[in-house]
């Protein structure tokens, strides 16, 4: 019985890593769209935000189960709990990739970023990215140094978003309030999928050791 237990709480957490290669992919795909004015792949990242909705609503259950039939106690309670909070961190990163793709269908056949920032949104995606997939790794083989990587990363994209900000404020910008607003809200994007994935490396931490990581250097989510 307790092993079927093991098993059950192992699918869930394969999920999780699935998931965080899907919201990877997501990503990638969005930030395409959005410096390529790509219509189809905008579409298609809108249209796959579904399937994670979909896939957070079933681990939730399997975890919800776990937790009302097999009173779970120290370490399966922390990996259960953190599951819980991790498959929605997953989600709404997929809704925050999705954002960005119908920033990029809405302006389609134009592209939302002004030129002189796209340098800005390609660092932006390479780092949103690379945190995803990390979480996702860090998810799977439970290392505590993999998962301390995310706040370097996470504090990146915090200066980037900050950069961004002095562009928007400075008194030449030439491109409009449109395209002022968009970059605002694809700025904030970016940087609150990098909050979702440092987030997830803090509950890692929580997982293995049973004590969260000193809560004024971590973004709370």
């Amino acid at each position: 019985m307790r092993d079927a237990y093991r098993e059950h709480l192992d699918d869930i957490l394969a999920d999780l890593v699935q998931m965080s290669q899907a919201v990877s992919t997501a990503v990638r795909s969005s930030t395409t769209a959005l410096l390529e004015a790509d219509i189809h792949l905008a579409e298609q990242v809108i249209g796959d935000d579904e399937l994670l909705d979909a896939k957070q609503s079933d681990v939730e259950q399997r975890a919800f189960s776990l937790l009302a039939t097999q009173s779970p106690v120290a370490g399966e309670l922390r990996t259960i709990v953190a599951t819980l909070r991790m498959v929605t961190e997953l989600e709404r990163m997929g809704d925050l990739a999705a954002h960005v793709a119908k920033i990029a269908r809405l302006r389609y056949p134009d592209t939302a970023v002004p030129e002189p920032l796209r340098p800005s949104f390609v660092r932006m995606g390479d780092v949103a990215e690379k945190m995803v997939i990390t979480a996702g790794q860090t998810l799977n083989d439970r290392n505590i140094q993999t998962a301390q990587e995310l706040r370097a990363r996470d504090q990146e994209m915090d200066e980037l978003r900050r950069t961004q900000f002095r562009v928007l404020l400075s008194g030449d910008w030439p491109y409009g309030v449109e395209a002022a607003v968009d970059v605002a809200l694809l700025g904030r994007y970016y940087e609150r999928i990098a909050d979702h994935a440092a987030s997830m490396g803090r509950r890692i931490i929580y997982v293995v050791t049973g004590e969260f990581p000193e809560a004024e250097i971590w973004p709370q989510p």
